[in-house]
């Protein structure tokens, strides 16, 4: 989806800079020392175990995301609110953090309605089994693509087309336990909370090779009501922070949900990936500015 605006504009140089920032940050190793004349032998310290710790898969943390993925997977509709923070980098130095709320309504297997207000213009996401519809109120514009038959294969045939992602996709499909684990590396329980959502919670926290998660979980409903993740990829360690409120399991939803007369009636753009940041545009070290486009 390709939609003009100064804000994504802006976020996708950020974005780009952060990447090529790590290219020239990298320094020199110090020149090695003089070799000192040879002494005694000696026996090798017994190496230490690399980071001190062992990883490890509790049970009960493992448990807490079976208990989820069952609630949520048992829902023939939902819905609900994710407000996320995403950090971003800034001249500064610290991170500046941008939010977005999606509120959510679905019904299994082919309904989808994603409706975004957030810090920028407003965006709507509707599929109805057939087509999914990218659509932005402020330019009067919509991108229309056909769409396979599931709300799973259409999250990811608009991320593949348009590089549409929302963070809590792994909640709308079918199996949310496996989403969930993919590739599990690490799970443990860290203790009870009741600061989160104005209701008790559990948290734990969740990790594979890619990511690292904690999650709070509702002690009785099961729920989850935040998520808090840093990737591996990510050369700066920034956060991404999702909380889930104004829960509702089944739903009775009109039928004319999924649809949008405005949308339909909408100027047409292209289903297809945003623009690339500007060329030319470089990372900001020692107070140099990016380059002009």
């Amino acid at each position: 989806m390709k939609i003009s605006t100064n804000l994504g504009r802006a976020l996708a140089l950020i974005a780009g800079l952060a990447v090529a920032a790590t290219v020239g940050a990298q320094t020199a190793p110090p020149a090695a020392a003089k070799a000192a004349p040879a002494a005694k032998a000696v026996k090798p310290a017994k190496k230490a175990p690399a980071g001190g710790y062992k990883l490890v898969v509790e049970p009960r943390a493992m448990d807490l995301l079976k208990a989820v993925s069952a609630k949520l997977a048992a829902a023939k509709s939902m819905s609900f609110t994710a407000t996320v923070g995403y950090e971003y980098p800034s001249k500064l130095g610290p991170p500046i953090v941008y939010t977005t709320r999606y509120d959510v309504t679905m019904q299994r297997p082919d309904k989808l309605r994603i409706l975004m207000p957030g810090d920028g213009p407003a965006s709507e996401f509707y599929y109805d089994g057939k087509a999914m519809i990218a659509y932005a109120p402020a330019e009067n514009l919509a991108a229309v693509a056909d769409a396979p038959p599931t709300i799973e294969a259409a999250l990811v045939a608009a991320f593949k087309t348009a590089s549409i992602y929302f963070p809590f996709s792994d909640m709308l499909v079918a199996d949310p336990y496996a989403a969930l684990t993919n590739g599990v590396k690490l799970a443990f329980y860290v203790g009870p909370s009741a600061v989160i959502g104005g209701t008790k919670t559990d948290m734990m926290v969740w990790a594979n090779d890619a990511v690292f998660v904690q999650i709070w979980i509702g002690a009785d409903d099961k729920l989850p009501r935040r998520m808090r993740a840093i990737f591996a990829g990510d050369p700066l360690g920034l956060r991404h922070d999702m909380e889930l409120s104004n829960w509702q399991l089944d739903p009775v939803v009109a039928a004319d949900t999924f649809a949008s007369a405005k949308a339909q009636a909408a100027g047409r753009m292209a289903f297809k990936a945003p623009a690339p940041p500007p060329r030319g545009a470089k990372p900001i070290i020692k107070g140099a500015a990016p380059a002009s486009p």
